[in-house]
């Protein structure tokens, strides 16, 4: 892990070695973005969007918290989601999980979270959603990553409720929804290969903003 001064170190590096290949690369870059990808994931230090796809700078809009939730009331990803639906265009939107979430996990637990009780309520009212089929999963790891496979599902609903995806994707065609799963042991990015045109027809018969 490097130390504060040899992040900077680093940074000079980075930067020789781009302008290397491509002397007007910071030129370009600061022209503006294009991305085609929102990227929502989980804060956890060892997923990071952009390493994990093989993207460069101006590829990928990012947002990311504990558990990669996608909550209505949280002002940061709604403005996040309008801003690159609306004013970025972007054709996917992405809600990545990964196995081995410490939120997941600690919502598993009948424990006091303090301060965290009401953001990990979410991911246990996924779990209440589908406890069925979870409770009948008898080790305790595939239960565990089956609520995270989930917790991605509901996500993804949550962005389609939402008027600016439905809106946009009548006028455009996109963005299209996916949902991942990142395997830390194998390195693995996993498409759970929702159905997005079905996921879309069955929300708008309760939450068409269209």
């Amino acid at each position: 892990m490097p130390t504060y001064e040899q992040v900077f170190e680093n940074n000079q590096q980075w930067l020789t070695e781009k302008t290397r290949t491509n002397k007007d690369f910071f030129k370009e870059l600061a022209k503006g973005q294009n991305p085609e990808y929102l990227y929502i994931g989980c804060s956890d230090s060892r997923v990071t969007a952009e390493e994990l796809m093989g993207a460069g700078p101006g590829e990928v809009f990012v947002h990311r918290n504990i558990a990669n939730l996608v909550n209505a009331t949280d002002l940061n990803v709604m403005a996040v989601i309008n801003y690159a639906v609306r004013h970025l265009g972007v054709k996917h939107v992405v809600v990545c999980g990964h196995y081995g979430c410490g939120g997941v996990k600690a919502a598993m637990q009948p424990v006091d979270m303090g301060i965290l009780n009401p953001w990990l309520r979410n991911i246990r009212d996924v779990y209440r959603l589908h406890k069925d089929e979870l409770n009948a999963i008898e080790k305790e790891e595939d239960r565990y990553n089956r609520l995270i496979e989930l917790n991605v599902q509901e996500q993804c609903f949550n962005v389609i409720k939402l008027a600016s995806v439905q809106q946009e994707y009548k006028k455009k065609g996109f963005p299209i929804v996916h949902g991942w799963v990142f395997d830390i042991k194998t390195g693995n990015l996993i498409d759970l290969k929702l159905d997005f045109d079905k996921l879309l027809k069955d929300i708008e018969e309760i939450y068409s903003l269209g």
